[in-house]
């Protein structure tokens, strides 16, 4: 009994390995298919039998290789084979966008998790700066030592461009003159600091001045000819009219 046992596990396995394999390869076959648009999906009821020529040939190949024979390129597949071919490709289909929808769960939860960072960060921050600022206090009586590592180092320069009072004065008074101004400077000046920001928008804006300047410059030639032209034909007709009366009309 065990002799016969112990054959039965070599058949199963070797069964399920060559099962494996072959979904390995289906599913490498179905990954190199551009869209499941391309699979020929079947009609409605009712309508006219569906011609198995768009299925592409790696399900083809997978198919035949599932029902162990092979495909010529002219065969048509029994209604059974394509319905397990759908229900393969159905929930190789499932399979993705389940993969997808915990993709896309999971970016979510570390966008969250980044953006609690980020303002955790900016706290960290902030409170740094004030416990360098309680230090400075403490380290202002006599006695304290004035011996500093590379923490405070880091951070007394935010501390005195805190307090600045030339800088702090410099943004007010750039605030003031910008709500001072009128709405189409502040339309030129938000304008001027898109195009110079960007550096598609500087190309873009140099080409577009670039043309603007020639259209100018072949309308103002094109005017300056035609009244040239103009002046020359009233001067020769003119003179031919003139020529004309003091020949016929003396």
């Amino acid at each position: 009994r065990c002799a016969e046992l112990q054959v039965q596990l070599s058949e199963a396995v070797a069964t399920l390995a060559g099962q494996k394999e072959l979904v390995a390869k289906l599913e490498h076959d179905l990954s190199t298919i551009q869209a499941l648009s391309a699979v020929h999906r079947p009609d409605a009821e009712g309508a006219a039998t569906p011609s198995l020529e768009k299925i592409p040939e790696p399900i083809k190949e997978a198919t035949a290789l599932f029902y162990g024979h092979p495909a010529s390129p002219g065969t048509s597949f029994p209604e059974e084979q394509m319905d397990s071919l759908l229900s393969i490709i159905s929930s190789q289909r499932e399979r993705f966008r389940a993969k997808n929808q915990e993709l896309e769960g999971e970016n979510r939860m570390l966008q969250h998790t980044v953006h609690a960072l980020q303002s955790e960060l900016d706290n960290l921050r902030a409170d740094n700066i004030k416990l360098y600022e309680k230090i400075k206090f403490l380290q202002s009586y006599p006695g304290r030592g004035s011996s500093r590592d590379d923490t405070e180092q880091r951070y007394s320069s935010q501390y005195e461009e805190r307090l600045d009072p030339f800088s702090s004065f410099s943004r007010k008074e750039r605030q003031r003159k910008y709500l001072s101004l009128s709405p189409w400077d502040k339309a030129t000046l938000s304008m001027g600091r898109l195009i110079l920001s960007n550096k598609t928008a500087r190309t873009v804006a140099f080409f577009y001045t670039l043309l603007l300047h020639c259209l100018v410059f072949l309308v103002l030639y094109k005017t300056a000819w035609s009244e040239s032209v103009g002046r020359d034909c009233a001067a020769f007709c003119a003179k031919k009219y003139a020529d004309h009366l003091h020949e016929f009309h003396k």
